[in-house]
């Protein structure tokens, strides 16, 4: 899509799911970085395609999910995004992660796009039998306070089985408790929205 100058649309598969569509990442995004290094403009090629886009403007919410690493393509998603939602893995070295992405997100707020807000952390792989989940838990409650959401997604086998099923976890086993977590997140995600809103 943004090699070729494509608007959303025309690369957006239907799902089973109403009202969800979904633009797969292709093997061709490997060499991004390299293909976009030399184009003027580049780290704004995702955010020029999605104002484009009739059907991203008529989309309620558009997802983009990016690798954990910065690369091209997450400072692109960085720069089209009016907000950050980062899913944080309840363990030591995702802190330090965390540090990083910080000082990203405030560097392209400072240069590229000042409007970026952090909608809030996640707390995932969640094990409250472990003592390191609970006191990385608690680190970054301490730091971002109500930026972090009380739904946490728990470590659970059905999470990490749905991929290879083909499905994601609410339709894998809706009844597994990480699907319900998955469900009380976004129910949470949308209450916040809606307190968002005069």
């Amino acid at each position: 899509m943004l090699a070729e100058h494509q608007l959303p649309e025309d690369v957006t598969l239907a799902t089973s799911i109403p009202n969800l569509g979904l633009i797969p990442a292709i093997s061709d995004l490997l060499g991004a970085d390299l293909e976009f290094a030399a184009m003027p403009g580049r780290e704004f090629l995702l955010r020029t395609a999605l104002t484009r886009s009739d059907a991203a403007r008529r989309t309620g919410y558009v997802i983009i999910d990016c690798p954990p690493g910065l690369t091209l393509l997450t400072l692109n998603a960085l720069v089209a995004a009016d907000s950050v939602l980062v899913p944080l893995q309840c363990e030591f070295l995702a802190l330090e992660g965390l540090s990083q992405l910080m000082q990203t997100i405030n560097l392209v707020r400072g240069k590229l796009n000042p409007a970026l807000a952090l909608e809030g952390i996640v707390l995932t792989m969640m094990d409250r039998r472990n003592n390191l989940s609970e006191q990385v838990a608690d680190d970054v409650r301490s730091h971002f306070k109500d930026k972090v959401f009380t739904t946490t997604i728990p470590r659970n086998i059905r999470i990490s089985e749905a991929p290879s099923h083909g499905k994601p976890v609410l339709f894998y086993d809706f009844r597994s408790a990480g699907a319900q977590a998955y469900v009380a997140l976004a129910a949470e995600f949308l209450a916040r929205q809606r307190a968002k809103t005069p």
